[in-house]
């Protein structure tokens, strides 16, 4: 499976975006799922992170209070709203599929990795 992450765009600070990853196939609504952004020059950080049946969620310090995860398995879609956008959430937005039992803020825990969306975030 291969996830697509959408709904990137240019936005004001303070401004809001909902981010969306689809699956292009099984085992999505089974498995957790991540967010993640890379800036340029920048490793990519853990941003939020939903387990398969969405009672457990976790976010970054930087982010919370701010955005939220959620997700539709019906839809195969994990969901990010971010609201009172910084410009430092400048980033290229990925998620991933969590493939191993280590931690959730940890990349090397997750794949099956798309393109990604860049969130662009004026000042």
């Amino acid at each position: 499976v291969q996830l697509q992450a959408s709904g990137g765009g240019l936005v004001q600070a303070g401004g809001s975006l909902r981010l969306s990853c689809a699956a292009s196939g099984p085992p999505f609504s089974s498995s957790s799922v991540a967010w993640f952004r890379q800036a340029p020059g920048r490793e990519r950080e853990f941003v939020a992170y939903i387990n398969w049946d969405g009672l457990n969620l976790q976010y970054a310090d930087s982010v919370k209070g701010r955005f939220t995860i959620s997700r539709e398995n019906a839809k195969d879609t994990v969901y990010l709203q971010m609201n009172s956008l910084k410009p430092e959430d400048t980033a290229v937005y990925y998620c991933g599929l969590r493939y191993s039992s280590g931690s959730y803020y940890d990349k090397e825990n997750f794949g099956s990795w798309g393109p990604g969306t860049q969130v662009t975030v004026s000042s």
